[in-house]
């Protein structure tokens, strides 16, 4: 009897060593790899210019003016990404805004502004204009 008692006890001390429970060095929480945006801070803005392989002097004017606008009013603030629609023609960005010809789009988040007109009526005869236009759009969304 006292073996079986012993046998049993045995039997009973390696299944709760099994079940024991050890401290993990591994975080099974990883808070360090959750990022919350605050309440005030707003997504990025990015200016994209859609254009075509062959440009006119305006659609040049406008690509020159917006990343020269860009760069004095915003440093590295707020990027600018020119699309060649042609040789780029999978970029998601065409089908998403339905891009058939040169356009000029300031984009956060969900929010976007079409400033194509603007930009080729003023770009290359009146810079300073549309750098003025430019600049209030991208501000308002600051």
């Amino acid at each position: 009897m006292k073996n079986i008692s012993a046998l049993i006890l045995l039997i009973i001390a390696s299944c709760a060593s099994s079940l024991a429970i050890v401290p993990s060095s591994e975080n099974t929480y990883p808070e360090a790899h959750v990022f919350i945006q605050q309440k005030n801070e707003k997504p990025a803005i990015t200016v994209y210019y859609f254009h075509a392989t062959r440009r006119c002097a305006t659609c040049e004017a406008v690509e020159s003016v917006t990343k020269e606008a860009l760069k004095e009013y915003y440093g590295s603030k707020v990027s600018f990404t020119s699309v060649n629609r042609e040789e780029d023609n999978n970029n998601p960005m065409i089908a998403k805004h339905k891009i058939s010809g040169q356009t000029l789009l300031i984009i956060q988040g969900d929010k976007v502004v079409n400033l194509t007109t603007d930009a080729f009526m003023n770009a290359r005869n009146k810079p300073d204009k549309f750098k003025k236009k430019l600049k209030s759009t991208i501000d308002a969304m600051l």
